[in-house]
């Protein structure tokens, strides 16, 4: 097996050769449509390979004339290696310019340069060619790139060429080659249907693999589709990898549905946004300033879509710089964490600049809240960690896997489990239970922000209710709607664990909190605890105690509430309570005296208590609800008996 899987794509004015070097080189004419050979000019992407020695390239032929940049632009995103096509009687053209400008923003590291035409011109003048396009690519990947002279109609420099070309293909960083195990992307820049096989999509593959039969995310449709059959270059295969031309046999998706734009990948890897965080640069050739509010056409992957663009901190971007912004599209788009995209100007078309995605999926960020965008910066950085915790940070309460990590910091699917122990090691993200078997980790000042938005909340609930000891959780959620009620539980049990709240299943309370009582609350209070002590297993209502003391029931039921909540009262159920005490003897008698025998009745019970049914039944069910007895037909008995032994 080839130990070079890349793509190589073409780059430069129309009329330099482009496509006919490409035929020299591989033998296959990329030109398809019967338009193109007419005019002589390619209009779509075309698409050829070339094997040098351990070397199998994928070659992307693009269209050089000016109105037809933006297939350019989806041929050229996912390319590893570029060849920047001059013709030799021409020259630097201003499309051989914009092409490399491109490249530029598309963050190509690798290429070479062609010098075509050769037969055409005297040797004289191939010096000054060669002089001009140094000039040109002085500032860019291109600096130190070998200059093959080649013709496409005699054959010189074409050997040449393919050496140079497996030479820059071998130095192709080995992280951007190997990326097999890594979640699967491809971006589809073309689909049609065939007789007998259905919806063939085709695109480049950008990272990871897939197999024949593996399951795949259509984004930005959000849907599952399957793979039925796999070719590259024409040959039916089982598995296609990074670095690979590939033609996908889909099952779930209709050609006239699915497209250039779109994505297909690993599913749960990517999510359709019409909001990106960027970094933004402006080309020093653009014509004018970028204003706040602009409106441009956004390049990502094969994707052209329109895009208001929103400049964090600055009203306007001179030609040259840089800065921080968010792209609003018209149309969902499908990204990962520094996925490189460009722009164009609306009118008249121009590239204007590019840069790379920070956030795929992203809030609205306030163009005033400088530690926000101040944070940004670590999104772009070269650390993984650094890039983990900063997506953490921005992602809020979101659920955080692996694949969430590949797509919002850019980490690689081998390191993102020890990425995320460590940030949790390093005490940089906490975790919180969800449910009974998750984790949701967060990022430690996230969860400050909801640890201080929970105790302030927690407050203002005791400020409106001072004698109301116990907060029940559904009160709390119901004032923190913008949380899950699995992740508000997980921080309430944290905050449990750290003695910040106290409280049971009834309810919870700050940790500092006591209920404030005039002197006429505290002596109803008194009162209404030794009224429950001399009731015993009677215990009085609310409305009871409301005519003997003389005072409405509005002031007796918070009373009688705080009572429960100080542990002085136990809640039956309903509107029953019963002193301490007296639910303690409650328990050890029945459970003395169920040890005696097969089980009691309702009838017994109340016997037994010296109470009426009125008392006896709800006292019955409260026992089987806390676990000391379960009913059994007609009769109680006790929920785990002890053996006789331990009697």
């Amino acid at each position: 097996m080839p130990q070079h899987q890349l793509i190589l794509g073409t780059a430069g004015h129309i009329d330099h050769g482009k496509t006919a070097l490409v035929r020299a080189l591989t033998g296959i004419d990329t030109d398809r449509l019967e338009a193109e050979k007419q005019r002589g000019i390619s209009i779509e992407l075309g698409f050829a390979h070339l094997s040098v020695g351990d070397c199998r390239i994928g070659i992307v032929d693009v269209p050089g004339h000016e109105r037809f940049i933006r297939n350019m632009l989806a041929g050229a995103c996912g390319i590893d290696v570029a060849m920047l096509v001059v013709a030799a009687d021409d020259s630097v053209m201003p499309q051989t310019r914009e092409h490399l400008a491109i490249l530029k923003l598309l963050r190509v590291r690798h290429g070479l340069i062609a010098l075509t035409k050769i037969d055409l011109v005297e040797p004289s003048w191939l010096d000054l060619v060669e002089h001009e396009v140094r000039e040109l690519v002085a500032d860019s990947f291109l600096a130190h790139a070998p200059i093959v002279r080649a013709s496409a109609v005699d054959g010189r420099g074409i050997d040449e060429l393919k050496m140079r070309i497996a030479e820059a293909c071998r130095a192709v960083e080995p992280r951007t080659r190997h990326t097999g195990d890594e979640p699967f992307r491809l971006a589809v820049d073309r689909s049609f249907a065939l007789k007998g096989l259905g919806t063939i999509i085709t695109g480049s593959v950008w990272s990871g693999s897939v197999a024949v039969g593996d399951e795949l995310e259509w984004l930005p449709a959000a849907k599952r589709i399957r793979v039925r059959g796999l070719q590259s270059h024409s040959q039916e295969v089982q598995r296609i990898g990074r670095g690979q031309r590939a033609a996908l046999d889909v099952i779930g998706a209709h050609h006239t549905e699915i497209g250039r734009g779109h994505v297909v990948a690993t599913p749960g890897l990517l999510a359709a946004s019409r909001r990106l965080t960027v970094r933004l640069d402006l080309l020093d050739a653009s014509p004018r300033p970028l204003k706040n509010r602009a409106r441009v056409r956004l390049h990502l992957g094969t994707q052209e879509v329109m895009a208001g663009v929103r400049l964090l901190a600055e009203g306007v971007l001179a030609p040259g710089g840089w800065c921080y912004a968010q792209l609003e599209a018209a149309e969902p788009v499908a990204a990962v964490s520094r996925q490189p995209f460009v722009i164009r100007s609306e009118s008249p078309l121009q590239t204007i600049g590019g840069g790379r995605v920070l956030q795929p999926v992203a809030d609205r960020i306030s163009r005033n809240d400088s530690e926000t965008i101040g944070r940004l910066q670590e999104l772009a950085c070269g650390d993984d960690l650094a890039r983990a915790a900063a997506a953490a940070y921005f992602r809020g309460a979101a659920p955080s896997t692996g694949l969430v990590l590949c797509r919002d910091a850019d980490v690689s699917i081998q390191r993102a489990e020890t990425v995320l122990k460590q940030l949790e090691k390093e005490g940089i993200t906490i975790s919180l239970r969800a449910g009974t078997r998750h984790q949701r980790r967060v990022h430690r000042d996230f969860y400050s922000q909801l640890r201080a938005q929970v105790l302030t909340t927690l407050s203002r609930l005791h400020d409106r209710s001072p004698l109301q000891t116990l907060i029940r959780i559904q009160t709390l959620y119901s004032r923190l709607r913008f949380l899950d009620r699995e992740l508000l539980e997980g921080i309430v049990e944290r905050l449990l664990g750290e003695s910040v709240l106290v409280g049971d299943g009834n309810g919870i309370a700050r940790a500092d909190f006591s209920p404030a009582l005039t002197q006429a609350q505290q002596r109803l209070h008194g009162r209404v605890i030794e009224a429950f002590r001399e009731a015993g297993l009677r215990p009085p209502q609310a409305t009871d105690l409301s005519r003997e003391f003389g005072v409405g029931e509005e002031e007796v039921r918070p009373i009688i509430a705080l009572c429960a909540g100080q542990g002085q009262l136990v809640h039956i159920g309903s509107a029953m309570y019963l002193h301490r005490e007296w639910e303690a003897k409650l328990r050890t008698s029945m459970a003395e005296q169920l040890r005696k025998g097969p089980g009691m009745t309702v009838s017994e019970i109340k016997d037994l208590l010296g109470t009426t049914r009125k008392f006896a039944v709800p006292m019955c069910e409260y026992l089987d609800r806390i676990g000391l007895t379960r009913r059994v037909n007609d009769v109680r008995v006790l929920a785990n008996p002890l053996d006789p032994g331990e009697r």
